[in-house]
């Protein structure tokens, strides 16, 4: 990329870079950017199938998540957090690992036992940890290296 034309603001790095991103996988799309104090969300929406943005269990877009952080904050000291979207996934991957973590803590207090699940990316732990928090029969924790790293629900003695 030629230096002027790169934008000097984050938000409007981060949307050329999806906007090169997704004509380069020669996908339609309407990328929006939301900013917060802490957050900037980019989320791409249209009538594609977008999984080959997304990827195998969301690799691809985690991967493009992290370029565009280091794309958006290259030479700023202050930075922000950057999460990519497409088509609504984060929300529907959300969802499904809350009911995973749901099962897993029932499982747990009907049998005693640890229950361990499936290895996840940072993001996705701390999904479970934040649903099971509320639940006082049950603790989370993480287990293990990473890529294998995953959350062990375990059952809360009462005394």
């Amino acid at each position: 990329m030629e230096e002027s034309n790169w934008p000097e603001e984050p938000a409007d790095r981060i949307r050329l870079l999806v906007e090169r991103i997704l004509d380069q996988l020669e996908l339609e799309g309407e990328v929006t950017i939301d900013e917060s104090e802490e957050v900037i969300t980019a989320t791409v929406e249209g009538d594609e199938d977008y999984g080959l943005l997304i990827g195998r269990r969301g690799q691809t877009i985690d991967a493009l998540q992290l370029l565009c952080f280091q794309a958006a904050f290259q030479g700023n000291r202050e930075r922000k957090r950057v999460v990519l979207d497409a088509a609504g996934y984060r929300a529907r991957r959300e969802e499904i690992i809350s009911e995973r973590a749901e099962r897993a803590a029932e499982k747990a207090v009907e049998s005693g036992d640890e229950i361990e699940l499936d290895p996840m990316t940072a993001r996705e732990r701390r999904i479970v940890h934040e649903h099971l928090k509320e639940r006082p029969e049950v603790e989370t924790f993480s287990a293990g290296d990473e890529p294998q790293r995953r959350v062990v629900v375990a059952p809360l003695v009462s005394e």
